[in-house]
């Protein structure tokens, strides 16, 4: 999500784009299963709600004037912490809430390859 550093507007289509995959999925999934469906938009938000959460984060640094360094500790802090927020959120969601695994990986591959398509997209249509 290094473009949503630059442009709020490309972040929030992003973060818009994601959810609307996570929703899809679900919908798709819970054609299965309810459980299934359940599980998919559990592993769509582990994807999800890190990757808002930095949104936001990126969005308050960026207003004040970084020292020279600052930059790369904060945007390297707040990835660490994506990804510990991920791999926290899809241990709950199987541990706690016995999700169903296939779903639940399969929705969140595909929420992380839209993290990756999205931005290129949005910025030639933007």
């Amino acid at each position: 999500m290094f473009v949503s550093l630059f442009s709020l507007t490309v972040a929030r289509k992003l973060l818009f784009t994601q959810l609307l995959a996570i929703m899809a999925m679900g919908l798709l999934f819970c054609f299965k299963d309810p459980s299934w469906g359940a599980s998919a938009i559990g592993g769509g938000l582990a994807v999800w709600l890190p990757n808002a959460f930095f949104m936001i984060f990126a969005w308050r640094h960026q207003a004040q004037t970084p020292a020279k360094g600052r930059v790369a500790w904060s945007f390297a802090v707040g990835e660490v912490f994506k990804v510990l927020a991920t791999f926290a959120l899809l241990v709950v969601a199987l541990a706690y809430f016995k999700a169903v695994f296939l779903p639940l990986i399969v929705t969140w591959v595909s929420v992380l390859v839209v993290q990756i398509l999205a931005p290129a997209v949005i910025n030639n249509k933007g």
